[in-house]
């Protein structure tokens, strides 16, 4: 099995799309349905390779990509999210902590 290359609570770009967001879960291999990877996934990333569920800067929604598509990004400055502290509590040095959730 791949080792996903990014972490939750971390700053990314994605390549294709030219945006920032933050990391706030991840797949170890794609878990969507087929007829969402065939309507969306055009460039037909690998569907075993981590995916992310990404919280995207300036914006109210968020992305399911595949590792592929994304790059560490550049700038460190947080993201710009409504839904940013309901998955993590501070900021720190470029990354976000993540609450913890008790089952």
């Amino acid at each position: 099995m791949h080792k996903a290359k990014f972490s939750l609570g971390q700053i990314i770009h994605h390549r294709k799309f030219n945006y920032r967001g933050v990391i706030f879960d991840l797949d170890a291999v794609f878990s969507g349905s087929d007829a969402w990877y065939e309507t969306v996934a055009r460039s037909r990333p690998p569907r075993d390779e981590p995916w992310y569920h990404v919280l995207v800067d300036n914006s109210q929604h968020t992305t399911y990509v595949a590792e592929r598509n994304l790059a560490a990004a550049d700038s460190i400055l947080p993201i710009q999210h409504p839904l940013i502290n309901h998955y993590f509590i501070n900021f720190v040095d470029g990354h976000y902590a993540q609450k913890h959730t008790q089952n």
